[in-house]
């Protein structure tokens, strides 16, 4: 009897457990009105008992909602569900468009992708240009706050101090690690490269002798990176058929006097402001960007 007592404990204990992370994972995308429009879309109200679609809820009634400037086709979006020759495959690699997710097979439900992480309270694709997982790499890049050569230990916790290459956003204001989207048939490390260089070093406005010199004086640090995230991202764009998806990476300088110590940091593309921001857990960022700089200032065992 005790032992049956103590296995429905430990079912009901993983369930909630499972539960909380899907919520810890899905709470940006909820409630409230869509960002990034003036059409002032607001989002069908998903309670956290209501998020998982294994959770009855009859009276559901998701807004509609694409916006106007993926609906006007441009070269990175899908067309809308059942136009003429739009065929997707979807959980695979379909020609150049990676519509597999990092965390398993997705629904497809009359022909359309489902969030696997659950309800939004937005149908359609929002701002995002796929359908389904829309993929993005963000490329952490970190180094230990110095002083005379020596790191500076926060007073308090007596753990060194890193430091991250932190962009503000053109689109929304908010603080973010530099990242972005993977363009079809794009390896990730391309990707992360790509975008480190157009919004913290602004390579879109440098000459072809200088992007090559910036590229090559990052060739090391960028061979060297380490995985600290793949999967789904709480975006505030996502909806119920369109969702984020990242790979995270950290690339660490060690050295006091390594290149990250002498590179110069100048805004560019999608960046307004870029700077070196210390670590810490008051940090505030957009989506879950917080949680992967937490995971790597755990990596380091740094200050949070």
């Amino acid at each position: 009897m005790y032992m049956q007592q103590y296995k429905l404990w430990l079912l009901v204990g993983r369930k909630l457990s499972l539960r909380t992370s899907l919520l810890a994972m899905h709470f940006k995308c909820r409630g409230g009105f869509y960002p990034r429009t003036d059409d002032n879309v607001e989002r069908y109200d998903v309670p956290d008992n209501k998020v998982e679609w294994t959770d009855t809820y009859p009276d559901y009634s998701p807004t509609q909602y694409t916006a106007q400037h993926i609906l006007a086709g441009p070269v990175y979006a899908d067309p809308l569900i059942g136009a003429p020759g739009f065929k997707p495959l979807w959980n695979e690699v379909d020609g150049k468009v990676n519509r597999c997710s990092h965390e398993g097979e997705y629904s497809v439900i009359n022909g359309i992708p489902r969030n696997m992480h659950g309800r939004t309270g937005v149908c359609g694709r929002g701002a995002l240009g796929r359908w389904g997982p829309n993929h993005a790499a963000d490329p952490i890049v970190t180094r230990w706050k110095m002083n005379l050569g020596q790191k500076v230990l926060h007073e308090e916790t007596k753990q060194p101090v890193l430091q991250f290459v932190c962009i503000k956003r053109r689109d929304n204001g908010q603080w973010a690690i530099p990242g972005g989207m993977v363009d079809p048939g794009e390896k990730v490390s391309v990707t992360l490269q790509r975008e480190f260089l157009e919004e913290a070093l602004n390579s879109l406005d440098m000459t072809s002798k200088q992007k090559e010199k910036a590229e090559g004086d990052l060739k090391d640090l960028f061979n060297g990176g380490e995985e600290v995230y793949k999967g789904y991202v709480d975006d505030p764009r996502n909806t119920d058929n369109a969702w984020m998806e990242t790979v995270a990476y950290n690339f660490h300088e060690n050295e006091s006097g390594g290149l990250l110590y002498q590179i110069s940091l100048q805004a560019g593309d999608d960046a307004q402001a870029v700077k070196w921001q210390d670590i810490s857990s008051q940090l505030d960022l957009y989506a879950s960007h917080r949680d992967f700089i937490k995971k790597v200032a755990d990596k380091h065992d740094a200050h949070w």
